[in-house]
C-alpha cells in the first residue's frame, strides 16, 4: 500500500521486495538505491520464507542506499540517513536515524514538523480523486 505522492522504486537502483507486505505513508520520499524487503529466508529451511510487514509512516525521508529490513515500523517523520541499515523499529517517529545497525541520532520537535498537502495529489500516476474507482476496477487491494 502506497500513500499519496509517495513513489517507491521510481529512483534509480531501488529494490523493493514486498512479499510480506509494505505500507508507505503519504508524502514519503525515497532516494536512489534504497532497499526495502518484507521477507527473508527461514534460517533452518531456506526454501521457506518468513514474511514480516514493513510500515513506513507519513512524511518520512529514506536516504540514498538505506536498507529497511523485514518487520520494521517507522513512524511519521522518520528520517533515515544515507547508507543506514534499519533492523529494528522506530515506531514513535519524529527522529533521525542512521548507522549500521541504525540507531536514533536526533529527536525531532513535533511542533516544528509541518504537514502539507499538494494542490493536486496523486497515487502513483493516478490523481487521488480518481484512484478509488481505478483501484476497484483494476486492483485486488
Amino acid at each position: 500500500m502506497v500513500g499519496v505522492d509517495a513513489y517507491p522504486g521510481i529512483m534509480k537502483g531501488c529494490y523493493i521486495q514486498g512479499k510480506g507486505g509494505i505500507h508507505i505513508g503519504d508524502y514519503t520520499q525515497i532516494a536512489p538505491n534504497v532497499i526495502i524487503v518484507s521477507s527473508n529466508h527461514d534460517v533452518y529451511d531456506s526454501r521457506k520464507s518468513v514474511l514480516k510487514v514493513v510500515k513506513i509512516g507519513k512524511y518520512c525521508w529514506i536516504g540514498a542506499g538505506a536498507k529497511i529490513m523485514p518487520g520494521v515500523v517507522l513512524g511519521d517523520w522518520t528520517i533515515v540517513g544515507a547508507g543506514a541499515v534499519v533492523t529494528k523499529s522506530f515506531s514513535d517517529g519524529y527522529c533521525i536515524i542512521g548507522g549500521v545497525p541504525a540507531q536514533k541520532l536526533k529527536q525531532l520537535e513535533k511542533e516544528r514538523c509541518i504537514p502539507f498537502k499538494n494542490k493536486v495529489e496523486y497515487n502513483g500516476y493516478i490523481r487521488s480523486d480518481k484512484f478509488e474507482a481505478y483501484r476497484k476496477k483494476y486492483l485486488k487491494v
